[in-house]
């Protein structure tokens, strides 16, 4: 029996015990920051990147004095995602030359897009199937393009509606991450390029799973890979190719997808 006023003496830990006593917090106080970090990287930056994106599409409809689309959200997709890294950087190396090979129709070059400034929003992507319609801006820089969950111009591509290769890059996973789903684009696939003077419609005809972040190929004037000879086209034309980062949540290969111009519909 203790007697009244005496506290028992607290047991004395061994050094090897306060050792792993120290180490259970330190790796509960890092798994937490980790958390906080996948948290912010996966779903803050998407919301924030993804409402920015919206604002400027927005924007740029007022601007041309365009009514803002209605019921157009872009696609949850469906399904779980695995936790992992995030998307790093989309774009494919090299620019592929100037665009723009042999010259427009009449009717087209009148209402070709002009050339933007740089890394301004200055058109909107939209693609059907997936429910997405996001803004293209001028370079595939990820501070000032990119992780604002825009769509990039490749700089020396072709402008919409001019002869050659319209080449974009845009995040898989992260940062608005509006490429996510490029993969589930088909041969026959509608895609829009809405700009001030005109909207563009092209058809997606091909695609290449997996090729090297070096492949530049795949965005010049005539897209053709140069780590997968057969994946490509051989004669000019007006392209339009779509850049990501494969598999997700990583930037080891990219996925490409291309179409053709089928029509062009002027303000």
């Amino acid at each position: 029996m203790v007697a009244h006023g005496h506290r028992p003496a607290r047991p004395v830990r061994s050094p090897g015990v306060r050792l792993l006593w120290t180490g259970a917090e330190a790796a509960v106080t890092l798994g937490l920051v980790l958390l906080l970090l996948v948290v912010h990287q996966l779903w803050w930056t998407n919301r924030e990147a993804k409402a920015g994106a919206e604002r400027q599409v927005r924007s740029l409809e007022r601007e041309w004095g365009q009514p803002q689309t209605q019921g157009e959200e872009p696609s949850s997709g469906g399904g779980s995602t695995p936790a992992g890294g995030a998307d790093d950087d989309p774009a494919v190396g090299g620019t592929g030359g100037t665009g723009g090979t042999r010259a427009a129709p009449q009717s087209r070059r009148t209402a070709a897009a002009p050339r933007p400034n740089w890394d301004q929003a200055y058109a909107i992507l939209s693609i059907p199937r997936l429910g997405l319609r996001a803004p293209v801006a001028q370079g595939v820089s990820k501070p000032n393009v990119l992780n604002h969950g825009y769509v990039g111009h490749y700089p020396g591509t072709a402008q919409p509606g001019r002869a050659g290769n319209f080449a974009l890059a845009g995040h898989r996973n992260t940062h608005g991450e509006p490429f996510r789903y490029i993969n589930r684009l088909r041969r026959g696939d509608t895609l829009t390029v809405e700009t001030r003077s005109a909207t563009y419609t092209y058809t997606v005809d091909r695609s290449l799973a997996q090729t090297a972040p070096g492949d530049g190929g795949v965005i010049g004037p005539v897209p053709r890979s140069r780590v997968v000879p057969s994946a490509g086209y051989d004669e000019p034309g007006y392209y339009i190719t779509l850049t990501t980062c494969t598999p997700e949540y990583t930037s080891k290969y990219r996925l490409v997808v291309w179409g053709k111009l089928s029509s062009m519909r002027p303000r």
